[in-house]
């Protein structure tokens, strides 16, 4: 059957059928073949298509044309296509890679960009062109080898622009420029045409693929009164990129708008949305806030990666005796367990661990979160809003209606959530939960601030882990050194406190872009209450004496965990120092 019929009306005609009568259609296949194939699925349990490949009674290439008319797509041969070089550059090289696709027609009257691909069940890649072009796409299929030498061809590894160039000619486009300092006076439909602009999409998809590709947490685009910031956070460290111009400060906020189906015409107000992409087939969730400022609206992502977390108690980062005394706490029947620390120590990712681990066909597990940051099924997860009235709290009464065997709140904010947590604990809940603290002597002085009783607190706290998250070194660039006297001062150690021990640093790379530093490791201190520090705590004891227990009972505080990690090569004095408090007691 050549190519051109399936571009004709039978495309229509074989859309939606089995994958075997398409082919003996086109004449591929014989009735007998089919059935023979079929025979074989029963007892070998794969795709028909490979079947009949391994038979021999049909090519690769005319599997492919089969499966394009089976969705209806249109089948092209990439070999010697003649594409335009102005729908070559509609696609961006890093784009291009990361969804193995190529461009092959665009039609500028109805926005229409035609995209080869090499899967037709590759619809995420043209749910996520369409949110991140603003096109209309029309997917066609080619074959792997196709796309391939087409990347090659199109798309040189090395090649296309980079953001600096892209950043270079923004600045010296006329049409856009002319916008710059017009600001609120800026109509809707000037708006529209500015976010349309082939360049600042191109400009802003690539920021993303960029801040993907490097690990970055948070993208922080920043008006101020001369210029505009780009940033990325990266590790815990925030690092300044090429700034965009000044005036595109507006197209790129109503960009990053358009994309989480915010409200472009409203710049007085806070917004929050989400935007959900798959890059090379990971799940990538990114969480937008818009804040109106002097200078404009400052934006910032946080890009929420499930394929790079890892939600696994056992990499985490404790230690063998940490991973038992943190597993005996999850465990309990009921109670409450607390996680505390800073914003960004990694709180959340620990506890989704746990609850992952706990999640299993007989338990019922509720969360209430702000906001829900991972998607885990099995778990009814629900976010609070304190704009209707939805509050930790409510949620909470709500919980205790829903027979759970385990609630997650994901902050203990006031005395009223604080009270029905306790009292979900009391009747037979474990209540896994967050508070910020320093440490996990602290949490029982926070507990008592929020308006606890001592005897409700001992009657159901469990145990509470504090967490800091710091810097790894990388791998590429480790290399052993010795530290100076002030440098060891700074742990209060001396000499001959390490005297045999080895010290490490990374010099800088290309792999961690010089900082000498790649991914990060969590310290932990875990503080298990018993009944002596139940005794203290009814006494309404300091945090120092607490603590003192706490440590002859075997905690290992956090500058201790941070000290091992040192020593074995993790990490570095600074990051240590940088994370962890001196220990008081």
């Amino acid at each position: 059957m050549a190519e051109a019929t399936l571009k004709g009306s039978m495309l229509a005609q074989y859309k939606g059928r089995p994958l075997g009568r398409i082919l003996r259609k086109m004449g591929k296949l014989t009735h007998e073949q089919v059935h023979d194939a079929l025979a074989v699925q029963k007892s070998k349990k794969g795709p028909l298509g490979q079947i009949l490949i391994d038979l021999g009674h049909i090519t690769e290439a005319d599997l492919q044309m089969a499966l394009a008319a089976q969705v209806g797509m249109e089948l092209v041969n990439l070999d010697n296509a003649d594409i335009r070089p102005e729908v070559i550059r509609l696609i961006h090289p890093q784009m291009a890679r990361t969804y193995r696709i190529i461009p092959t027609d665009y039609d500028d009257a109805t926005h229409t960009l035609s995209v080869a691909m090499s899967s037709p069940d590759n619809f995420q890649a043209t749910d996520d062109l369409k949110l991140l072009m603003g096109y209309t796409v029309r997917a066609q299929l080619a074959t792997e080898d196709q796309i391939t030498a087409a990347l090659n061809r199109f798309y040189p590894e090395g090649g296309g622009e980079s953001m600096q160039d892209l950043i270079k000619e923004l600045g010296a486009d006329d049409e856009l420029s002319k916008f710059e300092g017009r600001g609120a006076s800026l109509d809707l439909d000037e708006i529209k045409t500015m976010i349309d602009a082939a360049p600042v999409i191109k400009l802003l998809n690539l920021v993303l693929l960029q801040a993907i590709r490097d690990h970055a947490s948070d993208i922080h685009f920043e008006p101020f009164e001369d210029e505009y910031k780009l940033r990325y956070r990266i590790d815990g460290v925030l690092y300044e990129m090429i700034p965009p111009p000044r005036f595109l400060s507006l197209a790129i906020a109503s960009r990053i708008k358009v994309m989480a189906n915010l409200d472009i015409a409203e710049r007085r107000l806070p917004q929050d949305g989400r935007i959900s992409l798959s890059l090379g087939g990971n799940p990538i969730d990114l969480r937008v806030a818009v804040l109106p400022t002097m200078f404009g609206e400052s934006v910032v992502l946080r890009v929420l990666d499930r394929s790079s977390i890892s939600l696994d108690l056992e990499k985490l980062g404790l230690r063998e005796d940490d991973l038992h005394k943190f597993n005996q706490l999850i465990e309990k029947p009921h109670g409450v367990v607390i996680n505390t620390g800073p914003t960004g120590s990694g709180k959340t990712t620990t506890l989704y661990a746990a609850l992952k681990k706990l999640n299993t066909p007989d338990v019922k597990i509720l969360t209430a979160e702000d906001p829900v940051e991972y998607d885990i099924d099995g778990m009814i997860q629900c976010q609070v809003n304190p704009d209707v009235g939805l509050t930790f709290a409510r949620c909470l009464r709500s919980f205790l209606r829903q027979d759970p065997d385990i609630i997650f709140v994901g902050e203990i904010r006031d005395l009223e959530t604080a009270q029905i947590a306790v009292q979900a604990s009391l009747t037979g809940h474990l209540v896994l939960t967050t508070v910020h603290t320093n440490d996990a002597p602290s949490t029982i002085a926070r507990l008592m601030d929020l308006g606890l009783e001592p005897f409700l607190i001992t009657a159901v706290l469990e145990g509470v882990v504090a967490q800091r998250l710091v810097r790894r070194i990388c791998k590429h660039c480790k290399t052993e050194f010795q530290p100076t006297e002030e440098m060891l001062m700074e742990m209060e150690l001396r000499a001959p406190d390490v005297e045999g021990r080895r010290f490490f640093r990374g010099k800088g790379c290309d792999y961690c872009n010089g900082t000498g530093y790649r991914g990060r490791l969590g310290i932990f201190e875990i503080m298990v209450v018993d009944d002596e520090m139940r005794d203290l705590i009814m006494q309404r004891a300091s945090t120092n004496i607490i603590r003192s227990h706490a440590r002859k009972a075997n905690m290992r505080t956090l500058r201790e965990s941070g000290l091992l990690a040192i020593f074995e090569g993790h990490t570095t004095i600074e990051e240590v120092v940088k994370e962890t408090l001196l220990d008081e007691a």
